[in-house]
């Protein structure tokens, strides 16, 4: 079979990896995909714009799907999910692993989702919504700090500012609402009380139609327990990044957690798309804060995280289109998971001056035999190739640049194996975080 995989960034590039290993899969076109993807076995990458033969008269996601011979899609980013790409794929009869657009709401609106949580009784922190500048400054005032300041559309990473003092908050107000850091996404304003903890990440799986729920077999399947952290420095200092690293499986999360959050979080949530009638098969993720009164859910993210990804595909020790598969026929709730034994670290290396502006097509170099000894494997972010680099090499082409992902029986051996990585790799102005994993690397303290 031939699978098309929608997105361009590192979160893509594990998918179609995974997507590849599967005997049962012959090709993975990857729209636009990015420079690893150029170079995985059995991935070739399509640009839209390069279609000749692309018209007006339908979806050209679906248009190349079909002339590539494409029997299933996976969407990655929340963007096309949000704008209703499932539903386009769906009605050309092309199965899709992501949800319809009504579902994918829970992400592309904080309001909603918020809304959403406390309908359905998922354990998350006390909220309210703004759309006037006055009334949010208002209740800043009155609430004080710290506080966390939430856009509620779609932003990349950059709608959230978590403010340890009153000022902070009120400067993150005027700059969302008035300032245009994040476009018409700030025009609606979610503001939440801070939750102090440490921050999971739990990637699941999702399989709930009207015919599934009818059958008994809707279900979210939860994956094992990743983190990952957002600060751009070690000890969980400086700006909110899109991430800067993942580590899974988790020690400090027991079953006792797990066992919590499943009833308190995940149950409630599987309720929630049964009674709103949901079209959902693909994968969520709940960014969940453990407290000292247990898990309470941040937020929903309709896809994959990324770089949690990066971290978590490589311990799954089963056909990942086998249970994607699975996910469209609505039979995920008896397929076998099953998971190598140990954990995989993954730093990302970003470029110079990320989160703020960064430049672009600095020449990478890859110590291969290295990354080899390593056994780590290096996942494509922000990177394209560039044929006037001597051969096509890969340069530069965002901020988060790549991953090392990288396995060990211990965390120990992991955590090495990913940094010996992390050092083959050089590019000008070029720079990690040295602490992926460590205690108090990812820490959500007293600000």
């Amino acid at each position: 079979m031939n699978v098309i995989v929608v997105g361009n960034g590192g979160r893509e590039h594990t998918i179609a990896w995974k997507i590849a290993q599967s005997p049962k899969v012959e090709k993975v076109v990857c729209v636009p995909g990015n420079g690893g993807t150029a170079k995985e076995s059995k991935c070739t990458n399509v640009e839209i714009k390069n279609c000749s033969y692309i018209s007006g008269d339908e979806n050209p996601y679906v248009q190349i799907a079909k002339h590539e011979g494409c029997t299933m899609a996976v969407i990655g980013p929340e963007d096309p999910l949000a704008e209703g790409l499932a539903d386009e794929f769906w009605n050309a009869g092309i199965p899709c692993v992501g949800p319809k657009k009504q579902a994918a709401q829970l992400e592309a609106s904080k309001d909603l989702s918020k809304e959403f949580m406390e309908k359905y009784g998922v354990a998350c922190a006390k909220s309210r919504t703004f759309t006037d500048k006055k009334q949010a400054e208002a209740y800043v005032k009155e609430h004080g700090a710290p506080i966390v300041i939430k856009a509620d559309g779609l932003a990349a990473g950059k709608g959230v500012v978590v403010a340890a003092t009153e000022e902070e908050a009120l400067e993150a107000v005027a700059d969302l609402m008035e300032g245009g850091r994040v476009g018409t996404a700030g025009q609606k304003l979610v503001i939440e009380d801070y939750l102090q903890g440490v921050e999971i990440s739990v990637l699941s799986a999702v399989s709930v139609t009207k015919e599934a729920v009818q059958n008994g077999t809707a279900a979210i399947i939860p994956f094992l327990p990743a983190r990952d952290h957002k600060r751009l420095n070690d000890g969980a200092k400086g700006p909110n990044t899109g991430g800067m690293g993942a580590v899974c499986p988790l020690s400090d999360v027991t079953d006792d957690i797990m066992a919590q959050f499943n009833k308190e979080c995940l149950e409630p949530t599987l309720k929630g798309m049964i009674a709103e009638g949901f079209d959902y098969r693909g994968f969520i993720f709940f960014g969940v804060m453990l407290t000292k009164d247990g898990p309470k859910l941040l937020e929903y993210n309709v896809r994959l995280g990324d770089p949690e990804t990066q971290a978590v595909l490589p311990l799954m020790d089963f056909d990942f289109i086998e249970m994607c598969e699975a996910i469209v026929n609505c039979t995920l709730k008896n397929f076998k998971f099953s998971w190598k034994k140990g954990f995989q670290v993954a730093p990302v290396v970003v470029s110079g001056g990320y989160p703020g502006a960064y430049p672009k097509g600095k020449p990478i170099v890859i110590a291969e035999k290295a990354v080899e000894a390593s056994g780590a494997k290096i996942f494509i972010a922000g990177a394209r190739y560039d044929r006037r680099t001597g051969g096509g090499g890969l340069v530069t082409n965002g901020g988060r640049v790549l991953a090392c992902s990288a396995f060990g029986r211990t965390f120990e051996e992991a955590w090495k194996n990913a940094y010996n990585a992390v050092d083959a790799v050089s590019f000008e102005g070029a720079f990690h975080r040295k602490d992926i994993g460590l205690p108090g690397a990812a820490e959500s303290g007293q600000l």
